[in-house]
């Protein structure tokens, strides 16, 4: 899987750590609907609800927390960024703390996918998708 950079003005490190939750929530969410596809065939009521599982806020602050030991200082530094951003809304299903987290991971993959680093993207969503329940 290959992706492009869209725009090579782009300075990552100077965009807003919700700028980068933006881009990071897209790509975490192709991401996850891409695995869940490559591994069957299944009726797309079912890749929802398998995807909707695998992206929510709690899930992905708990792998934010299974993050942190993989990461480099600079990595950590722009997570922690995204985490303390104020987003100016209330997370709709999930806790002040999950929705937090979540937006720090987002903003880490945004960050990621914007300064192509695509092998590392790769590898972090690896280790976010591993050690969790196996669909069926």
């Amino acid at each position: 899987m290959a992706f492009q950079q869209l725009t090579k003005n782009t300075q990552p490190k100077e965009l807003s750590p919700l700028n980068l939750a933006f881009v990071g929530d897209a790509v975490y969410t192709l991401l996850a609907r891409s695995r869940l596809v490559a591994q069957a065939n299944r009726p797309t009521n079912t890749l929802n609800k398998l995807a909707s599982a695998r992206i929510k806020a709690a899930t992905q602050s708990a792998n934010y927390y299974k993050l942190q030991s993989h990461l480099t200082e600079e990595e950590l530094a722009i997570m922690k960024r995204g985490r303390n951003a104020n987003p100016g809304q209330k997370a709709k299903n999930a806790t002040i703390a999950d929705y937090r987290n979540a937006t720090g991971l987002e903003a880490l993959f945004g960050y990621l996918y914007l300064s192509d680093q695509t092998a590392r993207v790769l590898e972090l969503f690896d280790i976010c998708w591993s050690d969790s329940h196996e669909e069926k």
